[in-house]
């Protein structure tokens, strides 16, 4: 039997036919004979039909392939692809070694999936990283060994970031931020303020230099209970001597403010700062007139001059209406609250069930520190009696300065204008959004278990390299991600901040421009991961081969938006 194929025109038309047919003879002569029309087959079926009775044997796939293993490799390849443009091994040293292999492990590691060390070696076996660096196998002793190793390097590293991210007169964002720690036994974990509200743990604290774009540059940690303006003397230190810029101007949170760092910063030369006044101190001038908040109820922006408190400085007043409205809210809530709870105090002392001056001291001493507005209320407390009324004239004043914050730089106007001073410390949030990435579901910084202080350092160095290469990935894949790809610039700097067209359209639909769903950094790793290096063995045999899974258009998007999207590496 076989299968013939018979073409027949009509005109125009070409009439295909296939046929089953068999051969035979009789009397001597060659018969052919039709089985069966298969033309109604799809050509696949044909085709079987034709190999078999050719003599070849047929399988199915299920059975002439075997897929071993499969592991999520979409998310490694970006993230490996995105490191080898920034040169992130050659930043680490320029000789490859294990050890260098071992830290881009725990580097890459943490951007696409943040665990512990212990946790690091499994999750290597769970994803195709370790067998694309050559580190399969690796254990967490060696992990440990090439973290001694990095954080040996750590200046040399910093030095590079700062050769290709900072130049002489440029801007340099500086903030501080802890973290809280598991254990007692390394001396860095001490107790002090707690941004993360975990009272009675120990905690580490880290300030963290940004260039004007909010790449991170250097990192460096002290013990918990240091005070912010305490680390700040180090940074100019590491600028002016290490970095070896001629000209640099700081940008520095309120709390580094201190007559003693001002002192220092002004007498370093080629230092200039922008930073901001406390609200004690700008209570202090508008008691004193320097400082008149009636005058701007027409405007939100403007200069005014202390040169007894601040000689040879300019103070830029910002007020935000928004801001001011927030607070006015906050505030009659609070008082609201704390009055409620002082009349059913009042209320008990009249009715004869809470007497005694000191008892009525115990129960009010709560009630004023629950909303922590004790200073807005007069209190008089007698053996039988309790009275309370606030204090008008006080929350006036303060009312007076709702939203208002003030700016203070040494920079002159010919250098940078007023508008220009608000944006440059508006833009202190780069260095607030690298903290938030750092602690947040992107790096996961914490909690802290290692007990050595060199080790509690190398594990924050790769936090902040991990965050180089996040920062570089999300700027990439902004097209792809609910990010504003083009922030426009508010005419009215001290304004809130406003978004595009095209992210308010993205925010809206869900969809990017090119109709792709739109995707948070963490769901779009995720998608990322669906793409899987797959271990095939073949039927009979022995040998195996690997098959990356076809991307998606979404993740060849993703993939090229990483290969290819400009980068300053």
């Amino acid at each position: 039997m076989h299968v013939v194929t018979n073409e027949r025109r009509s005109g125009e038309a070409v009439y295909t036919s296939t046929l089953l047919r068999r051969s035979y003879r009789q009397d001597g002569k060659v018969k052919k004979q039709t089985l069966a029309n298969l033309s109604h087959l799809p050509a696949e079926a044909i085709d079987a039909i034709r190999r078999v009775l050719a003599g070849e044997t047929l399988m199915g796939a299920k059975d002439a392939f075997e897929i071993e293993r499969s592991l999520p490799a979409g998310h490694v390849d970006a993230a490996l692809a995105m490191a080898g443009r920034l040169g992130l091994p050659g930043l680490l040293d320029p000789r490859p070694s294990r050890q260098r292999d071992l830290c881009m492990a725990m580097i890459v590691g943490r951007v696409i999936s943040p665990v512990s060390k212990l946790g690091l070696v499994r999750a290597l076996e769970q994803c195709t990283l370790a067998r694309e660096l050559g580190v399969t196998g690796a254990d967490e002793d060696e992990f440990y060994g090439a973290m001694d190793w990095l954080l040996d390097r750590q200046q040399r590293i910093e030095d590079r970031l700062a050769r290709r991210h900072l130049k002489d007169g440029e801007m340099v964002l500086y903030d501080v931020s802890s973290s809280y720690f598991e254990g007692r036994t390394c001396p860095l974990g001490k107790l002090g303020y707690s941004r993360d509200g975990k009272r009675g743990l120990p905690q580490i604290v880290y300030g963290l230099l940004c260039d004007t774009d909010g790449r991170p540059v250097a990192i460096e940690v002290s013990s918990g209970e240091t005070h912010d303006d305490k680390t700040l003397p180090s940074q100019v230190s590491k600028l002016k001597d290490r970095f070896g810029l001629e000209r640099v101007v700081v940008v520095a949170d309120r709390g580094m403010v201190t007559k003693a760092n001002i002192d220092l910063l002004a007498g370093t030369e080629g230092v200039d700062w922008i930073t901001a006044l406390k609200a004690p101190t700008i209570k202090r001038l508008a008691r004193s007139g320097a400082f008149q908040p009636s005058l701007f109820d027409e405007q939100n922006l403007g200069e005014i001059t202390a040169p007894e408190d601040f000689p040879g400085e300019r103070l830029i007043v910002c007020r935000n209406p928004l801001v001011a409205a927030q607070r006015a809210r906050k505030r009659d809530e609070l008082l609201d609250a704390t009055e409620t709870d002082l009349a059913a105090i009042a209320h008990r002392v009249a009715h004869g069930t809470l007497q005694g001056a000191d008892q009525i001291g115990l129960a009010v001493g709560p009630a004023l520190k629950r909303h922590r507005m004790k200073k807005h209320f007069e209190i008089a407390i007698g053996e039988s009696t309790f009275t309370y009324s606030r204090k008008a004239e006080q929350i006036a004043a303060e009312a007076a300065l709702d939203g208002f914050y003030i700016l203070r730089t040494s920079l002159a106007r010919d250098v940078l204008e007023t508008d220009g001073v608000v944006r440059a410390y508006k833009n202190l949030e780069q260095a607030e959004r690298a903290f938030g990435s750092i602690k947040g579901p992107d790096l996961r910084i914490r909690p802290i278990h290692h007990r050595l202080e060199d080790r509690v350092k190398a594990h924050v160095l790769i936090c902040m390299l991990a965050y180089h290469l996040t920062w570089h990935l999300k700027a990439a894949w902004k097209p792809l991600l609910f990010t504003d790809e083009k922030r426009p610039v508010n005419p009215d700097p001290v304004a809130k901040a406003v978004r595009s067209p095209a992210a308010q359209a993205k925010a809206q639909t869900k969809r990017t421009s090119t109709e792709q769903p739109a995707h948070s950094y963490q769901t779009l790793l995720a998608e990322l991961a669906t793409q899987t290096r797959n271990t095939i063995r073949l039927a009979g045999a022995s040998a195996t081969f690997e098959k990356l899974a076809q991307p998606t258009p979404l993740q060849a998007h993703a993939h090229q938006l990483a290969r290819h999207a400009p980068v300053t590496a």
